[in-house]
């Protein structure tokens, strides 16, 4: 004899549904209890304060005896004294004549004579650049020809830069280093003017001017038999030796 199940008694045919149901409910269970709030209450007792005595203080008045102000001071009074003087001298009165030329009055002719006037030649001051020179400015000590002149100039410049070179200690400490480009004006006299530097640091800088203002007068230099000014460059370079 065959078994034969009976579709309702199977038990398992609508479990997808109940584990959905359920699901739901455990879910909806799940959110009322996380959002579910809850307040401390206090208990608050309210009690009526009756006052049966009332105690009025009595303020006493004070008062201040203040002084009156002292009266403000009387001004002086001046008297203007006029005194009558008689008319004893007479005086001329000063008639104001007008300076404008109307057409009635005569021009009167005359010569100007023109002075002679002293024309006085200002000597014009040239600078020619030391490459182009007929005579280079001469050093103190220097001799011989122009060529021999300029070889001395550059070797005297080196000689006078060894002797008076001193890097700043304060550009020393700070590890200030590089070249600096000193500029300055040997004049027609044979100073040494208008002492100009461009470099790395203010320091470096001034230590080049301080080398470039020691420089000795020299023998200016000349252009066409005439004693003119002659511009000059130098680097000088400013290195750390470790």
């Amino acid at each position: 004899m065959e078994l034969k199940k009976n579709p309702k008694a199977d038990v398992g045919r609508n479990s997808s549904l109940y584990f959905a149901v359920g699901l739901n409910v455990m879910l909806i269970l799940t959110y009322v209890g996380l959002e579910h709030k809850t307040y401390n209450t206090d208990t608050i007792k309210a009690d009526v304060l009756m006052l049966d005595d009332q105690f009025d203080e009595d303020i006493p008045i004070t008062t201040i005896n203040i002084p009156p102000p002292p009266p403000p001071a009387q001004k002086p009074v001046i008297t203007e004294l006029i005194t009558i003087v008689e008319d004893v001298a007479e005086v001329e009165e000063t008639v104001v004549k007008s300076t404008e030329i109307g057409q009635d009055d005569i021009i009167e002719e005359r010569e100007v004579n023109v002075e002679e006037v002293e024309v006085v030649e200002v000597e014009e001051d040239i600078e020619v650049p030391f490459s182009v020179i007929e005579k280079v400015p001469t050093f103190p000590g220097c001799k011989g020809t122009n060529a021999e002149l300029r070889a001395c100039f550059e070797e005297k410049m080196q000689a006078h830069l060894l002797k008076n070179f001193k890097y700043p200690q304060a550009a020393a400490d700070l590890n200030i280093h590089g070249r600096v480009f000193v500029f300055f004006l040997i004049d027609k006299n044979g100073k040494i003017t208008k002492i100009k530097s461009r470099g790395p640091n203010h320091l470096l800088e001034k230590e080049a001017e301080r080398i470039m203002s020691l420089l000795p007068t020299m023998e200016p230099g000349r252009q066409r038999d005439r004693n003119v000014s002659v511009p000059y460059s130098i680097p000088i370079n400013f290195v750390l030796q470790e």
